[in-house]
């Protein structure tokens, strides 16, 4: 038998903007509405009209805007205890987003009506009733969620049950069983979701959040018993421990319960759809993330490596590129020469699967880590090194550099840096300032280059960090430093590891520096190639000479 339509609900603009460190501003709800539309969801579930001038700003902007797959829904409650829902201002408010569907919550937790609404159990009903009423009058379709449903079902169900009555009985087209506290686990809504489905039909959706873990677990639940609408957010975003994540709901039914709600190239673009609007939330995406997240295809055992390389369905249970992902393999003390080779072949540097040389760079990388340096955040650091195990010519050589800091007159702290490096057999010789002594060394490093290498200009530092390897040596201890580097086309990790702050710190700048250069010499190498006209690329640097080098000061 073919299963129901199904609605996939996105509440992210609304639910998951409660979420604690996220504020979207109606330019934010705006970029995020449209590519969600683009995504192919059913529904959007655009935020409460009146309750907040962002979000009336937003419902007023939108009724410009054509929307190619989603519906765009006013959420908002029930009308006040004793008021008439015609007179109350902010039902008028959902009338006034002009929205075609209205999601309206209602309680059906006896409890909650007293303590919280301070009403009566009849009225509460009434209040239900003449809202979704109220609102099918002017022509809405209503969505009702019932608020705490499996909460209220464990205290009186026979009043839970007649709350999603009232609200079916005035009209509205979908009722929401909400696990509002987030407490209900599997078994419990694989008992009641048939129970509601037999009691109403085909109407039945469901909304659940993650406080114990199982929001995601919960819908798929629901689904397979029978329901036909769920509700939850990109990237699991929401108040608490957040909603079911939508990340994870849509390719659990897509690829393993062969329920099919979205287009293939649409699926596709999950990965990229996730990681855009955790950039407009301005939350760094959660790496171990199901599916999406950059972990989530990330194999760093040398066993695993070696078994995936050969059968991907090793250690993986799709095929990432069908959700917009990819494999990767990080370097670790764990990798062997599997673990190298497939690095290897990421990076085009063509090992030829040679397994003496990937014994020997995995010796080497497991010396290092010894040593304190860590490769797996520091991708390019790793290439650099098979660069150099390969004899690829340096960029530019280090003769020597001074880093100081100095207080002048007792007022304020001055950073300068001489650097010599040797250039394409020529020692440049160059000083600057900064902020401090790594940037001073920084800005006296690319000076020295700017000539020679102007792709040094686009290159920019994203972020350092230094982490104190072991604390009980304290400013003796060995520190590890990690750069992050882009130049607007991609961005790249290096390491650097001393006793010395500023001897780690140069090791993980030169690194990100040259490893930079070489992706701009690659990329317009490949822009020649393809017939387009390419910048000039500067010759690479010559090998060391033991004959003194002429000296340029910049």
């Amino acid at each position: 038998m073919k299963s129901p339509t199904l609605d996939i609900y996105d509440t992210t603009l609304r639910d998951g903007a409660q979420g604690a460190g996220i504020s979207f501003s109606v330019a934010d709800k705006l970029k995020i509405a449209l590519r969600l539309d683009e995504l192919g969801v059913t529904h959007i579930e655009g935020g409460w009209p009146g309750a907040t001038p962002k979000d009336t700003v937003f419902f007023d902007d939108m009724k410009t805007v054509k929307l190619s797959n989603a519906i765009l829904c006013a959420f908002g409650a029930t009308r006040r205890p004793n008021v008439k829902a015609e007179d109350d201002e902010q039902v008028r408010g959902l009338l006034r987003a002009e929205t075609s569907i209205v999601t309206l919550v209602g309680k059906t937790w006896d409890r909650q009506i007293g303590d919280v609404l301070r009403t009566t159990l009849d009225e509460n009903l009434a209040m239900i009733a003449d809202t979704v009423a109220a609102l099918r009058a002017q022509g809405r379709e209503v969505f009702f969620d019932a608020e705490h449903f499996f909460d209220g079902y464990a205290s009186n169900p026979e009043y839970a049950v007649r709350g999603l009555d009232a609200a079916i009985s005035a009209g509205a087209s979908r009722i929401v069983l909400c696990d509002t506290n987030g407490g209900t686990l599997p078994h419990q809504i694989e008992t009641l979701v048939p129970e509601m489905i037999a009691r109403f039909g085909n109407v039945v959706g469901i909304h659940c959040h993650d406080d114990a873990g199982v929001a995601v677990a919960n819908s798929l639940a629901a689904i397979r018993s029978g329901a036909v609408h769920v509700q939850g957010c990109v990237n699991g975003y929401g108040e608490r421990a957040g909603n079911a994540n939508l990340c994870t709901v849509i390719p659990n039914l897509q690829l393993k319960m062969d329920r099919r709600v979205l287009a293939d190239d649409k699926l596709a673009s999950l990965t990229e759809t996730s990681r855009y609007v955790a950039e407009i939330a301005n939350m760094a995406p959660y790496a171990a993330a199901p599916y999406v997240g950059e972990s989530a295809f990330t194999h760093k055992g040398g066993q695993h490596v070696d078994a995936v390389m050969k059968a991907a369905y090793a250690y993986q249970h799709i095929d990432p590129a069908i959700v917009g992902n990819r494999r990767r393999v990080i370097i670790s003390d764990q990798s062997g020469k599997a673990t190298v080779l497939a690095k290897g072949a990421d990076a085009g540097l063509g090992l030829g699967g040679d397994p003496v040389f990937a014994r020997e760079i995995a010796a080497e990388l497991k010396e290092l880590e010894h040593r304190g340096y860590s490769f797996e955040g520091a991708e390019a650091s790793f290439e650099m090194l098979i660069r150099r195990r390969q004899g690829q010519q340096p960029r530019f050589e280090l003769v020597d550099f001074i880093s100081l800091v100095e207080q002048r007159s007792g007022q304020v702290l001055v950073s300068e840096a001489t650097v010599k490096l040797r250039v394409n057999g020529v020692v440049v010789h160059t000083a600057a300032e900064g902020n401090g002594p790594v940037n001073a060394l920084d800005c006296a490093l690319r000076k020295a280059l700017q000539a020679s290498h102007p792709a040094v200009g686009a290159m920019q530092l994203h972020d350092y960090k230094v982490r104190v390897l072991d604390g009980t040596d304290g400013t003796e201890a060995t520190v590890r430093v990690l750069i992050e580097s882009g130049d607007g086309e991609a961005r790249w990790s290096t390491v650097g590891c001393s006793t010395n702050i500023i001897e780690a710190s140069w090791y993980a700048l030169a690194d990100a520096i040259e490893y930079g250069l070489i992706l701009a010499e690659e990329r317009a190498t490949e822009t020649s190639r393809n017939g387009a006209t390419a910048p000039v690329s500067p010759p690479p640097a010559r090998a060391p000479s033991n004959k003194p080098a002429p000296e340029t000061v910049a």
